[in-house]
């Protein structure tokens, strides 16, 4: 039989699943990969003002990554560099800095390793309630902003049109994803984060016709991921972390094997052509 931490990694990671798959949907749907990159880099440098001025990790980070969306927002609105350019500053930035701070601190003894790939495998039963609890926080407030966020992703200037503020929908978006990468980082890591909400969503792609079809598929691809890649580790005594992404990339090559497209064909077919 199975020890106990094993089903807590597994509660939690499929928790964190749950709640990356929709997250995961917009981001394929608004082509914003990169900025989920830039917010998992960000994470350092909360990692690093966290040891530095003893405040709550998982707060740190959140504020950190809030910071960062705010400051990108203000960056678009002066103009001047593209939005590309904008999350390469802000990416590399925010990871070399939080380094730099990290390296000053020779009185603290750091497990980067930890915080880079994650330990799944270590959460507690009070990781795994803020887990799902934040995770019923964040599909809550997806839930009343779907049509705003589907809208806008689809046609900007239309959402404005019927009043749907996709401005304002925007920002939340990016608080939720700040929050959901302030608690998946001591699963899966800062640099591992985007692959679970980026490589389930990219599979569900394919095998749903409706955007909600997409978000809920990409849950539970993410879920099997979570399943399979933590099996996987026990099995092959390799990184958990690391596992489940690989795992997630199974299903994603899995999924581009030639078969019958669901009818109406893929969810949000043309996405990003605004």
């Amino acid at each position: 039989m199975l020890d106990d931490f094993f089903f807590r990694a597994m509660l939690a990671g499929v928790g964190l699943a749950l709640t990356t798959g929709p997250l995961g949907c917009f981001i394929i749907w608004r082509r914003m990969a990169y900025f989920g990159d830039t917010m998992a880099h960000s994470a350092l440098l909360g990692i690093a003002l966290s040891l530095l001025f003893s405040v709550n990790l998982m707060l740190s980070v959140f504020l950190v990554a809030a910071a960062i969306s705010l400051l990108l927002l203000l960056l678009q609105r002066r103009g001047g560099l593209s939005a590309d350019a904008l999350l390469g500053i802000l990416s590399h930035a925010t990871l070399a800095i939080g380094l730099v701070i990290v390296a000053f601190m020779t009185w603290v003894r750091v497990d980067l390793m930890g915080f880079l790939f994650g330990d799944i495998l270590a959460v507690s039963r009070a990781d795994v309630g803020i887990i799902w609890g934040g995770g019923a926080v964040v599909l809550a407030a997806i839930a009343l902003l779907w049509r705003p966020l589907l809208a806008s992703t689809v046609s900007a200037d239309i959402a404005e049109a019927e009043g749907l503020h996709p401005e304002r929908a925007k920002l939340a978006f990016m608080l939720l994803m700040a929050l959901v990468i302030a608690i998946a980082m001591k699963i899966v890591g800062i640099l591992l984060i985007t692959s679970l909400l980026v490589i389930p969503a990219a599979a569900a792609r394919r095998l749903a016709r409706t955007p909600e079809r997409m978000a809920i598929v990409a849950s539970l691809l993410g879920a099997l991921a979570v399943v399979g890649g933590l099996y996987g580790s026990l099995h092959y005594d390799t990184p958990s972390g690391p596992s489940i992404a690989v795992a997630a990339l199974l299903l994603f090559l899995i999924s581009l094997v030639p078969g019958p497209r669901p009818a109406g064909g893929h969810a949000m077919e043309g996405e990003g052509r605004r």
